[in-house]
């Protein structure tokens, strides 16, 4: 999970691309947000879901696996909703990396 993390947040730092950054292991009130915030059909058969998982604004993005897929097809920007605009911050909306 920290190597998935770490991955995530070093893609975002590395393109500039500003988020939030929402700590569910010291923070009850963030792990409740994601929990409550990761649809139905994105939750694993049993227990809870495992971060990270992405969000914009408070829309459900996806987990790591889709992530890494979307960066992995040259779409990751088409996956966090976000228009990538040569070499300038892309700050329209709120990411949120719920770690």
């Amino acid at each position: 999970i920290k190597k998935q993390q770490q991955d995530v947040l070093g893609f975002l730092e590395a393109n500039k691309i500003e988020f939030e950054e929402k700590d569910i292991a010291a923070n009850e009130e963030n792990r409740k947000w994601m929990r409550e915030n990761v649809p139905e059909d994105s939750r694993p058969a049993s227990g809870n879901p495992l971060p990270p998982r992405l969000f914009n604004d408070s829309r459900y993005l996806g987990d790591y696996d889709a992530f890494f897929e979307a960066r992995e097809n040259n779409a990751v920007y088409a996956f966090l909703g976000l228009t990538a605009p040569p070499g300038s911050k892309v700050g329209e909306h709120v990411l949120t990396v719920s770690l």
